[in-house]
């Protein structure tokens, strides 16, 4: 969570911003920050050039989990969440990564370590995953998986 937080203070969106407002806003702070407006000025240069990189990375970040982005893509998280099992997952600062076997990658955000500890104890990862992870955190796809060839 301290990862969206950041980009949306960054970005200056909140929560509920659209698509569009993010579009709108990235345009408009890469047209005054871009590097190129500094040719004469290589301190500031280069300090502009790692600004537009944080901007670029805060907007696909934010652009990942917008509604519009998770709207797109529920129907095969749905998919993926009933029909799926667990090949593998890591947790790091309350980002839980979990891998499937139809090699769709899910980071789930702001997920407690007690949260954690007791998937890590349970019977059955994506069982636990679809029951208690699944719909209570911010989530979005970093890999999709790809179509198998129907022969």
């Amino acid at each position: 969570m301290k990862r969206i937080n950041e980009y949306r203070k960054l970005l200056d969106v909140g929560p509920q911003a659209t698509l569009k407002e993010l579009k709108t806003v990235y345009r408009n702070l890469m047209k005054e920050c871009h590097p190129d407006n500094f040719h004469d000025n290589e301190e500031m240069r280069i300090k502009e050039e790692a600004r537009s990189k944080e901007i670029i990375e805060a907007y696909h970040f934010l652009v990942s989990i917008a509604p519009e982005t998770l709207q797109e893509v529920e129907e095969d998280y749905k998919v993926t969440l009933a029909s799926c099992g667990i090949v593998d997952f890591t947790y790091e600062k309350q980002v839980l990564t979990v891998h499937f076997m139809d090699a769709s990658v899910y980071e789930y955000f702001g997920v407690p370590r007690n949260i954690y500890v007791k998937m890590v104890n349970s019977d059955s990862y994506a069982r636990f995953v679809r029951r208690h992870i699944a719909g209570s955190y911010v989530y979005r796809s970093t890999q999709k998986r790809t179509p198998t060839a129907q022969g």
